[in-house]
């Protein structure tokens, strides 16, 4: 029997035993399952910032639940839309085809966006862009789809989070509403025509109140900033900040500075934005009825403000910190709302994040840590150079990003190019580039099978219809860009490594260092709940952290 076969045998059997289960004692079911997906959470915030959480955030996940400790991304890129996707499908961008962010459509010929749709229109907004939005790009389904279909869609979903994508794609293609921040001038949560034609009343209710102004105002830290000794200095180098304030240092007055920095979009770069994310959850829950039926629901939230913070002031950073500690305090918050409307012991919950974070490179150097700023646009102009001269065409070369090279295949054609010659010799040129640690080619994921490594990272993240044609991996603590703030999307452990906690109905208590990935996640809560797997299920389940 072959691998493959084996597999899909094994997950029969898994499923099998799960159903049995459940079959015998389906009172067991959770009545709600809340998946919650931090944005560039690394795991070492769960154990660096520790002294500074409270016992009924992350300490009660880790002390009552069940904590993966050596849970990883087992692909590249580690993006946002893949990340999310990943979680709920149960497999890779290989299969659900969400490869990136923003990526080079090859039959389109120009970029889209992972969640675009301009066949639906905005909801709750006069921005005709912002609400043009639906998970259609994602092909596989979800375990909160197979969640709505086992209930004959009955039991709900609700997607929640600042951005788009982190509700969007969690939420699945079935969710009875998916609902993302529009900041600008308006400071609302707004969904599209691909789940409804207007808002619900609570959503209006929550509009109406204007919860996000009452965030327009000073950013200091939760605790004195003196006893944030694990983060580096609040002034330095590394950060970004905030345009109209000339040091990336506390105190930050958002209600001074919106004007220059998007109006209510700042909220979405401080820790306001993930209690903003906190009270829409927790409204969901009270006025969707969550829980409160025997067909269990799904309530999909993630917390994006944690990207922004990072993206802008780096790992090391005091803001980071003091966005962690009060992330602390709204996962507490929404505990309780939970232990109060459904009950100890009626729900589940899982925590985890959707990539992880280089410190800046920058930072890194001052260390004396190998690290650096790759030159991508110097690159693209010298790669493309090198083709036009040694092909005498200026046109072999129809796309570069996401450090992937996409080939304009008529004109192959057309000049009779072997697209194999034209992968290699593109790979011959690109190592010998500064800060560029391997490059591997379509043929090579398409011919080949990898197990191991960064190749089979990249390999479960080659979608054979929409990747390019040469993959482009950069050393360790490399990034594109500027001097400040951190990124992701690498195959590293710094972006792989990222938290898991269960927590609740039908969760044993304990941990393991044996490694899991991200797709074992959406398996997991599917024998959990007795139901189909995903369609395009590739994890395995977690049994350890099941009772």
């Amino acid at each position: 029997m072959n691998f493959t076969l084996l597999k899909s045998f094994s997950l029969g059997i898994l499923m099998a035993a799960g159903l049995q289960g459940f079959s015998q004692a389906n009172n067991e079911k959770p009545k709600l399952v809340v998946g919650v997906v931090v944005d560039q959470m690394r795991y070492d915030y769960l154990t660096r910032f520790a002294n500074h959480y409270g016992n009924d955030g992350f300490k009660r996940l880790q002390r009552d639940g069940f904590d993966c400790q050596n849970n990883h991304f087992n692909y590249a890129p580690t993006y946002t839309g893949p990340g999310h996707a990943s979680v709920y499908t149960g497999t890779t961008p290989q299969n659900h085809g969400i490869i990136s962010n923003n990526w080079y459509n090859k039959f389109e010929k120009n970029e889209v966006y992972c969640v675009e749709d301009t066949t639906v229109a905005s909801v709750g907004t006069t921005n005709v862009g912002v609400g043009q939005m639906s998970p259609r790009r994602m092909k596989t389904s979800t375990v909160t789809d197979e969640n709505r279909m086992h209930t004959q869609m009955r039991g709900k979903t609700i997607g929640v989070a600042i951005k788009d994508r982190g509700s969007i794609l969690p939420a699945g293609h079935t969710a009875n509403g998916a609902y993302w921040f529009h900041g600008a001038d308006e400071g609302v949560f707004v969904t599209s025509t691909y789940y409804m034609e207007t808002l619900p009343k609570w959503v209006k209710d929550f509009n109406n109140k204007k919860i996000a102004q009452s965030y327009m105002k000073v950013w200091d830290t939760y605790k004195p900033i003196t006893e944030y000794i694990e983060s580096g200095s609040d002034e330095n180098n590394f950060e970004g900040g905030f345009r109209g304030k000339e040091t990336a240092s506390f105190p930050y007055d958002l209600k001074k500075l919106g004007s220059q920095n998007g109006n209510f979009d700042i909220i979405k770069n401080t820790p306001y934005g993930n209690s903003l994310t906190t009270d829409f959850a927790i409204a969901a829950l009270e006025g969707e009825q969550l829980g409160l039926d025997k067909d269990t629901d799904f309530l999909a939230v993630s917390y994006s403000s944690t990207d922004y913070v990072g993206h802008n002031f780096g790992v090391n950073s005091k803001e980071v910190q003091d966005t962690y500690v009060r992330l602390d305090k709204d996962i507490a918050r929404l505990f309780k709302a939970l232990d109060e409307q459904v009950g100890e012991g009626n729900y589940t919950l899982f925590l985890t994040a959707d990539h992880g974070a280089v410190d800046v490179p920058s930072y890194l150097t001052s260390l004396k840590i190998p690290s650096g700023y790759f030159k991508g646009s110097q690159f693209n102009k010298e790669l493309k150079d090198f083709v036009a001269k040694k092909y005498g065409r200026n046109d072999l070369i129809e796309d570069i990003s996401n450090y992937q090279v996409f080939f304009s295949y008529n004109v192959l054609a057309d000049e009779g190019i072997n697209a194999e010659e034209l992968q290699k010799d593109i790979k011959h040129f690109a190592l010998q580039y500064e800060a560029v640690a391997m490059v591997y080619t379509r043929a090579q994921m398409e011919q080949g099978s990898y197990d191991t490594g960064v190749a089979s990272l990249i390999q479960k993240g080659f979608n054979q219809k929409r990747s390019g044609d040469v993959f482009i991996v950069l050393d360790p603590g490399y990034l594109s860009g500027g001097g400040t703030g951190s990124s992701h999307g690498s195959a590293f452990s710094y972006d792989t490594h990222v938290p898991l906690l269960f927590y609740g109905n039908g969760i044993k208590n304990g941990k393991t260092a044996n490694k899991t990935e991200i797709p074992d996640i959406a398996a997991t809560i599917s024998v959990l709940l007795g139901i189909e797997f995903p369609n395009g299920i590739s994890g395995t389940v977690i049994s350890e952290a099941l009772k």
